[in-house]
């Protein structure tokens, strides 16, 4: 059974749900909150210890005022697990989300991260492939820019409950505290990815517009062991509108990359 527990790292309190036992597989959602990695972290917590994270700041959750960037959400996770005394760590992360794996994986000096799964992430800066304002979209906008199939997942705010929409919005203002200047990227991050070498798999939704897969490719390339796979059928959120496909290949990365003696 899924247990929600808190843990503090200096003064930030972290909301963490974990299930299930084997492998510990830290997964981090993206700007629309956690429901968007539920169904992946269910999934996975049939074969693997799944931590998942609420990011401090969403869904009501306290975010101290020290944390204004990526950076510090990155530093505070990885703090959590070398805290916790974690090893042979699998850290998957959404579009946000896969951009503070990444920023981990960067400062990971310990070695205790061997695997990384980035789902249409953001966080770097590629000129000829810039990212979408998201913004600046109303809601329309987003639903044609995230989903392959627009009209099936749009949500007309009209029709949202006032208490539901207030929770939106003071995410959406967590997420421009943390990412909105400079916009979605750490202009240092792509030149230090090359020192990475844990195995990275880069998962793309081909119909995604807020990063597309050409954006995708160069960030799957800038890794010292990085490769891209895309998605038929599916946006920025392929776990949701392609959940089997994008399940088998975490599943076989889970697999390949497990190495139960890392560097300490």
């Amino acid at each position: 059974m899924p247990t929600d527990t808190s843990a503090v790292y200096t003064d930030l309190p972290l909301t963490l749900s974990e299930s299930g036992s084997g492998r510990p597989v830290l997964i981090l959602h993206g700007g629309g909150g956690p429901a968007t990695v539920a169904g992946l972290a269910q999934h996975l917590s049939r074969i693997a210890h799944t931590i998942t994270p609420v990011h401090p700041g969403w869904d009501g959750t306290h975010r101290p005022e020290w944390l204004t960037g990526i950076d510090d959400l990155a530093l505070a996770y990885l703090h959590h697990l070398y805290d916790r005394q974690l090893r042979d760590v699998l850290v998957i992360g959404s579009s946000l989300g896969g951009w503070t794996a990444a920023e981990m994986a960067v400062r990971d000096n310990a070695g205790i991260i061997t695997g990384l799964v980035l789902i249409d992430a953001v966080g770097v800066c590629v000129d000829t492939e810039p990212i979408t304002d998201f913004f600046a979209l109303d809601a329309r906008g987003v639903a044609e820019h995230s989903w392959h199939d627009a009209d099936r997942y749009y949500v007309d705010p009209t029709g949202i409950p006032a208490g539901q929409l207030a929770l939106r919005q003071a995410n959406m203002a967590t997420m421009r505290t943390l990412a909105g200047d400079p916009y979605m990227h750490d202009p240092k991050l792509l030149r230090r990815l090359a020192r990475v070498q844990a195995p990275a798999l880069l998962i793309w939704g081909e119909s995604d517009r807020i990063v597309n897969p050409a954006y995708g490719a160069v960030y799957a390339e800038a890794f010292g062991n990085g490769r891209l796979e895309v998605i038929p059928e599916a946006g920025h959120l392929p776990q949701i509108e392609q959940p089997e496909a994008t399940c088998a290949l975490i599943d076989a990365h889970l697999r390949r990359t497990s190495n139960p003696f890392p560097q300490s």
